[in-house]
């Protein structure tokens, strides 16, 4: 795959209407252009900017670092999330939940299908990048064990169904992700995602919410012996209700 896909020729940093992009942009083609034509280690922040033709400031001001610009969109799509989850309705059934916000890290990759191919193959090449890759990914998996918490923490394993429930989520997205990613992008990723959340879905089933204020149900048990007359029995039950 030719470095063309993901950004403009070294010193054309305009569009073909001849707009300069917006520098956040710029900066992430450039960086691209140069890890596919010199290699990741190979390239420094400072080649970056100078393709760009922007200052190290300027980067600084966007990317913490050089790996930040490999994934660009996650902080977005993280914060995105975050926002979808807090808004879910209380009735909502939270394995659902958590399987539509999965799909919002889709919609980020599909959106540019060239780069996140290229980042897939890049990625793959740098130890590094694929550590930082895995932190992004557990971010995202803390993200949706949270909300489940806040769901289902009152119910017995509350907290371990829930840390659970959002490892296989993000397994079961990931899996398709990546089969979608190794076919360059033809595959279609939206058919192949609803298939590995729907295995989650089925797996975990609906999860029933009791309001977290309702008190446990009381159950009186009254023994008696047999052939006891039964306005007695009576008595002995009318006497367990009055002790509450």
């Amino acid at each position: 795959m030719s470095s063309s896909s993901a950004a403009p020729r070294r010193g054309d940093r305009t569009d073909a209407a001849g707009i300069r992009p917006p520098m956040r942009e710029a900066l992430v083609a450039a960086a691209f252009q140069l890890f596919l034509e010199r290699g990741y280690e190979q390239t420094t922040v400072d080649d970056i900017v100078a393709l760009a033709g922007v200052g190290r400031r300027s980067f600084f001001r966007y990317f913490p670092s050089k790996e930040d610009v490999v994934f660009p969109d996650h902080e977005r799509c993280l914060a995105d999330m975050t926002a979808f989850l807090a808004a879910s309705p209380e009735d909502a059934d939270p394995v659902v939940r958590v399987c539509d916000a999965a799909r919002l890290v889709l919609r980020m990759y599909a959106e540019n299908p060239a780069f996140s191919v290229q980042r897939y193959h890049l990625t793959k090449k740098v130890p590094g990048l694929r550590a930082y890759e895995l932190s992004v990914v557990w971010r995202y998996e803390r993200a949706l064990a949270e909300y489940l918490r806040g769901r289902l923490g009152g119910r017995p394993d509350g907290i371990l169904r829930a840390d659970v429930i959002a490892a296989a989520v993000v397994a079961a997205h990931n899996n398709a992700l990546r089969s979608w990613l190794r076919s360059d992008g033809r595959d279609d990723a939206g058919a192949a995602v609803d298939h590995a959340l729907g295995y989650a879905q089925s797996t975990f089933g609906e999860v029933p919410i009791a309001p977290r204020d309702e008190a446990p149900e009381d159950v009186v048990v009254v023994v008696s012996r047999r052939g006891t007359p039964l306005w007695q029995v009576v008595r002995e039950v009318e006497t367990a209700f009055a002790r509450d």
